[in-house]
């Protein structure tokens, strides 16, 4: 049995009783929701990790991507962005490579994480028929399905699969005048090979064959968004909106032989419009955890899109997103180093814990609740250890020591808590 069967049965598994403890919630609350599948327990069976908890009443969960590209395939660089992810609290990995020796790549990595890893096996399926000099229209659909399954045998956690590119949302995008087209590079193999073939999406029409696959492995499907939007004067259109209920639907499918689902969603939204994509990809999709680019929340911050995506994300979050993934300050620029995956991690934890402040997820105000209190007794060693990032918040009070301990070279001797400490003291 699958966790979610499980879970259906009135069976509360020892996964279920980790996630309880982490979010400090009843074991009976996470069964009800994996039961339900608002929230997803994301492990392949044949991996022993800490489950990944998404979803309703958890905690905002945080994702990194790693791999190579054509350009730069160099799995030591990848192992060292990996651990600096981990390093820096990521709660899952994605490795995205599309250069080298793919599946030596990815087996090194899912040995080496302590966390959950998915994948995306278009982009497998893709490079192999472009190095075989067929190209991606000569795909078949065996050829896709083999490759999910010898991913799952790896042991891959989660997969990102395009299900929602199908024909009749190509035709709606033909005729929507998008200003940027197709980003997603799943979504454009698929439509690809759709124009040349003229058939339906593989993965849309033999779902129940992608489904036998995850049920075999529990492993958890991340329904992509293939028509996402690349730019804010695509945000929320037609294609993107039909998508998603189509993502809807195979939600209700996956659910129905007893996998689990989440939903990928934008992209590029302007800030206005973000809590409400949120609520309709919450609607449409029956309440399955949503996983979210970003998002981005305006165009124009190449060599800053870390900051971008960390203010839609938070609001993103606070609107009830539920996994974010992160973006680095090379996004859209190169691929990123190892500095920039955990600078990308931690901006994608702190818009995390932002939302889950307004949430009121369990536990996040009261770590606030004693910086708060740390800051007005000029604790520094507990508000170091406080902060998100310990390290960087150390190194930067050690780059500038002050003459005086108690306080920062901002105000030094003006500090506004040590002046009224001291008069406190007086009255007494």
């Amino acid at each position: 049995m699958t966790i979610i069967e499980k879970a259906r049965k009135g069976i509360i598994t020892d996964q279920m009783r980790l996630v309880a403890e982490e979010e400090n919630l009843s074991p009976e609350f996470i069964r009800k929701g994996v039961a339900s599948g608002t929230i997803a327990i994301i492990r392949n069976n044949k991996r022993d990790i800490k489950p990944l908890a998404l979803g309703e009443g958890l905690r905002t969960k945080v994702n990194a991507n790693i791999g190579t590209s054509e350009d730069i395939a160099d799995i030591k660089l990848e192992l060292e962005k990996l651990e600096a992810a981990v390093d820096a609290k990521t709660d899952a990995v994605m490795d995205l490579s599309t250069g080298g020796d793919l599946r030596s790549i990815r087996e090194q990595i899912i040995k080496s994480s302590p966390v959950a890893v998915g994948t995306v096996p278009i982009y497998e399926v893709s490079v192999n028929k472009f190095r075989s000099g067929e190209g991606m229209i000569r795909m078949t659909p065996d050829e896709i399905f083999d490759t999910i399954e010898a991913q799952a045998e790896q042991g891959v956690d989660f997969m990102t699969v395009h299900c929602g590119v199908t024909l009749s949302t190509v035709e709606r995008l033909e005729q929507s005048g998008r200003i940027v087209d197709v980003v997603s590079r799943g979504g454009a193999f698929l439509i690809m090979w759709m124009y040349y073939n003229k058939k339906e999406n593989p993965l849309y029409e033999y779902f129940d064959r992608l489904l036998e696959i995850a049920h075999r492995y529990d492993i958890t499907l991340s329904l992509g968004d293939g028509l996402r939007p690349g730019g804010l004067p695509d945000a929320t259109d037609r294609p993107q909106v039909q998508e998603t209920i189509f993502l809807g639907e195979l939600v209700k499918r996956a659910r129905e032989k007893g996998v689990q689902a989440i939903v990928e969603g934008p992209g590029h939204i302007p800030i206005n419009d973000v809590a409400m994509n949120v609520k309709l990809e919450k609607k449409l999709c029956c309440n399955a955890p949503f996983y979210v680019l970003g998002p981005l929340v305006t165009d124009i911050a190449a060599g800053y899109d870390h900051i971008t995506a960390a203010i839609g994300g938070a609001i993103a979050a606070a609107a009830g997103a539920d996994f974010l993934c992160y973006v680095t300050r090379t996004e859209h620029l190169s691929l990123p180093d190892v500095d920039a995956v955990r600078e990308g991690v931690i901006a994608a934890r702190i818009a995390a814990h932002a939302g889950d402040i307004a949430k009121g997820v369990e536990g996040a105000y009261e770590q606030d609740l004693e910086m708060s209190k740390a800051r007005h007794t000029l604790d520094w060693k507990k508000m170091l250890s406080l902060a998100i990032d310990p390290k960087r918040a150390s190194e930067l009070r050690s780059a500038a020591p002050p003459s005086d301990d108690d306080v920062c070279t901002m105000c030094g001797e003006y500090c506004a808590l040590k002046k009224l400490g001291e008069i406190r003291k007086l009255k007494r």
